[in-house]
């Protein structure tokens, strides 16, 4: 029993030694396992810490580009702008190099002018200091192509009279400033040049133009010698109405001019007021014109717009071939309002600028019509020698007057002064005028033309009649003649005129005899002025044509009066 039960037992243990057995060697596999995976994990988290590194790299990697392209977009839109500002069309070289000047070069030399500036101002760029060199060489070829532009256009006008300076001037020496403006900020020296032969150029010809004028007019002044007469020994009677065509010569709107070749017939006439109309108004349309151009095309400022240019409502008369043509005049251009940031120190730099342009443009304006001055200033001193009567003389003054308004509203300052000057020089002569017949009726009335062997002057109805005739036609005339109701030349030398006049008759009369044929004498005469006064060919509210005629009645009354008294006094 024993030894069986140590058979079992020893099976057993044979049995469960191989079971440990086994779960030995399945420990040591497990062991040898654990081993391995633990070097498989320590390996791995080697490899997990290497990753996550190279991932943090990348991260911060793509921050940086991401930053990167951010910058990259802000100065995407700074970059083209710089490269469209600074590279050089290819077509614009292409009409600068290979075109004539046209059309298309008015924007072309903008944009030229524009890529000049351009390059100035990023000079630190290399591109554009390279490009700079490109752009200096059409700089140089646009300045020499439009100095020729501009001095063949120049040229005919000093080898052809019949060149039309107006329609050359306003169809495209206007149209092409902007070429103009480029050659004075980017060649100065052509611009001068250009400046200096047009100015030579023009003087010539308005030279020419003037001197045959003037001298037409001068063959047509020569048919009819007018002069001053006393108003005592006047020739042939003038009346209001034989007057009335002569005092529209007093206006810019009347009347048309005398044309040059009217002086080839030998029996056209004209009065001096009108030969002096017509020198006055070739004069001022041909000189506002030339005026206007000089301050629009020769000015250092870009005109505003064409819009600026309008077409002036009076005619431009060619002093060669009589032909009219239109004139522009300049309106002044709205600049806009001064802002709130100028100061008093930049408006007065503003204006003192202003004024230096103005006078260059003014001693260029004279530089061209200085001869044509002198030859009108000559023409009219001929006029005014030996000095005119009293009417055509005042009908002088008073188109002087029109024309200095006229002028003004053209805004030609240098030739308002040149006619301001003629005015000045016409008030004397007319002053003298009137005191010479003032002084006339006073010694014919006081007898101071006696002879030796008279007592005193000897005076007829007829030629007291004649001289109040002549009063009335001077002061209807004068009326016609004078808008403003008091001035003091003209009515002061009108009141001593009458007083004058009104000696004459009561001296006159005086020798009639008796009482009453003096008054019937002075009454007849008051009379004849009365109805002179009524017979003034335009009407007129004049406030002095009541005051005379108020005085010229009440002598006339007075006379009456007389004649009744000694009638009454009579037996």
């Amino acid at each position: 029993m024993i030894e069986d039960l140590c058979h079992v037992s020893e099976l057993d243990g044979r049995q469960k030694a191989k079971e440990y057995v086994e779960l030995h060697d399945q420990v040591e596999t497990s062991v040898t396992l654990l081993d391995s995976i633990e070097s498989f994990l320590s390996t791995f988290q080697k490899d997990l810490s290497a990753v996550s590194g190279q991932i943090s790299d990348l991260q911060d990697r793509s921050q940086d580009i991401e930053r990167r392209l951010k910058s990259r977009k802000k100065i995407e839109k700074p970059l083209s702008s710089l490269i469209d500002d600074l590279i050089i069309p290819p077509p614009l070289a292409t009409l600068i190099l290979d075109s004539d000047i046209g059309e298309p070069w008015i924007l072309a030399v903008e944009q030229l002018e524009r890529l000049i500036g351009t390059y100035k101002a990023r000079m630190r760029v290399k591109a554009a200091r390279d490009l700079a060199e490109v752009a200096e060489g059409l700089r140089i070829i646009a300045a020499t192509k439009c100095r020729g532009f501009f001095l063949a256009l120049i040229r005919p006008m000093r080898h052809n009279m019949s060149t039309n300076m107006q329609v050359i001037q306003t169809s495209v020496f206007l149209k092409y400033k902007s070429l103009f403006t480029f050659l004075q900020r980017q060649a100065p020296e052509v611009a001068q040049e250009t400046q200096k032969t047009y100015i030579s150029s023009a003087r010539t010809y308005y030279e020419t133009g003037f001197r045959r004028y003037i001298r037409s007019l001068g063959w047509i002044k020569g048919r009819t010698i007018e002069k001053s007469e006393p108003i005592t020994m006047g020739g042939d009677l003038d009346t209001p109405d034989s007057l009335s065509g002569r005092l529209a010569f007093a206006r810019i709107d009347g009347p048309g001019v005398t044309l040059a070749y009217m002086a080839d017939d030998k029996e056209h006439k004209e009065p001096m007021e009108a030969l002096l109309r017509s020198a006055l108004l070739v004069l001022m349309d041909n000189a506002t014109a030339e005026y206007t151009f000089v301050t629009s095309f020769f000015s250092a400022e870009q005109p505003s717009s064409p819009s600026d240019v309008v077409m002036s409502p009076t005619s431009l008369l060619s002093p060669t071939d009589g032909t009219f043509d239109d004139r522009l005049s300049l309106v002044g251009s709205d600049r806009g309002g001064i802002t709130p940031r100028q100061t008093a120190g930049s408006i007065t730099a503003s204006a003192q600028v202003a004024k230096e342009e103005r006078a260059s443009m003014d001693a260029v304006w004279r530089q061209i019509f200085d001869p044509s001055l002198e030859y009108c200033q000559t023409f009219v001193r001929t006029l005014l020698d030996p000095v005119p009567a009293v009417i055509p003389l005042l009908t002088m003054i008073r188109l002087t007057e029109e024309v200095i308004a006229e002028v003004q509203k053209r805004d030609c300052p240098p030739l308002e002064s040149f006619i301001f000057r003629i005015r000045l020089e016409m008030w004397p002569l007319f002053q003298k005028a009137m005191a010479e017949h003032v002084d006339a009726l006073k010694k014919l009335a006081e007898g101071a033309t006696a002879g030796f062997f008279s007592r005193g002057a000897l005076t007829t109805d007829a030629q007291v009649a004649m001289i109040c005739q002549r009063y009335i036609t001077i002061f209807n005339s004068f009326i016609l003649l004078t808008q403003q109701p008091e001035e003091t030349m003209i009515f002061s030398n009108l009141s001593r005129l009458r007083h004058e006049v009104d000696k004459l008759v009561v001296s006159h009369s005086e020798k009639a005899g008796d009482a009453k044929r003096q008054a019937t004498s002075q009454s007849r005469l008051y009379e004849l002025v009365l109805q002179g006064l009524n017979r003034v060919s335009t009407p007129t509210v004049h406030p002095k044509v009541q005051t005379e005629m108020e005085y010229w009645r009440k002598r006339e009354e007075d006379a009456r009066k007389r004649i009744s008294g000694v009638s009454r006094a009579r037996p």
